[in-house]
């Protein structure tokens, strides 16, 4: 083989991967669901709630960027799993206008629910433009309401003595995790839903003792192999995805996101969790 010809092949297979990749990170990726089955010890479960299963979704971003049919299929799937408990840490929608409304009720009717309980927070794009707009935020509250879905904002719902705490958005209109963090007991069960990972290193959580649910970053939706993906919207740059030991009796989960702010992934599938309660 001359040098020319050497050199037109290394170009076409060169361009080839380049095409391939492509197509991979915008077609296949970013629809190949994976359920991550988890344990979580929880600290003071009553024994009832052993063996009983909690799912996690997060970031369900219904809007204009990725046909959402794939999140109604996705729920259908996880229906079947048929969990105790559901819990959703925000972001439903990608928000541009009032047409999400319409979008985000369609998928609503598939909405996974827990056969003791379904909770869940805001995120950012929850709140609209600038995640500044509180009437975008009561609609959308009040359709997944409507759906089966209780929204914690600064409060919690006690359930036979496991504590499920919703803390409002980091970035939204009403964060306040004094408001309930301070007044919680760290010899119950407590878990926490929190949708920006970064509240974690705020001065606010006290002796809390117990998990923290995140989801926010989508696990940086692309991520050279073996290395950390290089953006992230978060301060903490260790607050990528999976489960972060925070010490001082607190674990820190961080879901992948089911979906996507624009329809590209890499090395970083998309993640509904499904984690098995236990006592520590």
């Amino acid at each position: 083989m001359n040098r020319r010809k050497f050199i037109k092949k290394g170009i076409l297979g060169t361009a080839g991967i380049a095409i391939a990749t492509g197509f991979y990170t915008w077609q296949i990726e970013p629809f190949w669901l994976e359920f991550v089955h988890r344990k979580m010890p929880v600290k003071n479960l009553p024994d009832q709630f052993i063996g009983k299963t909690l799912m996690q979704i997060s970031d369900v971003h219904i809007g204009n960027e990725f046909d959402y049919q794939y999140i109604i299929d996705s729920f259908i799937k996880a229906q079947k799993l048929n969990p105790d408990f559901v819990v959703y840490t925000g972001d439903y929608v990608s928000y541009e206008n009032e047409q999400q409304f319409a979008q985000l009720d369609d998928v609503l009717k598939y909405t996974v629910r827990g056969k003791i309980g379904t909770y869940g927070v805001l995120g950012n794009h929850d709140y609209g433009e600038e995640w500044s707009e509180q009437d975008v935020a009561d609609q959308i509250t009040n359709q997944l309401e409507q759906a089966g879905i209780q929204i914690l904002s600064n409060n919690s719902e006690k359930i036979n003595g496991l504590n499920i705490i919703g803390i409002d958005d980091y970035w939204g209109l009403n964060f306040n995790p004094k408001q309930i963090l301070s007044q919680q007991n760290k010899n119950e069960a407590n878990i926490t839903l929190c949708h920006n990972p970064d509240v974690c290193d705020l001065d606010v959580w006290d002796d809390y003792e117990g998990w923290i649910l995140s989801g926010h970053t989508h696990g940086g939706q692309c991520k050279p192999p073996f290395l950390k993906p290089p953006l992230l919207p978060v301060k903490n740059k260790k607050y990528d995805a999976g489960e972060i030991d925070l010490t001082n009796g607190r674990k820190l989960y961080i879901n992948r996101a089911i979906g996507h702010l624009y329809q590209v992934r890499f090395n970083v599938r998309p993640e509904i969790t499904v984690f098995e309660l236990a006592k520590t």
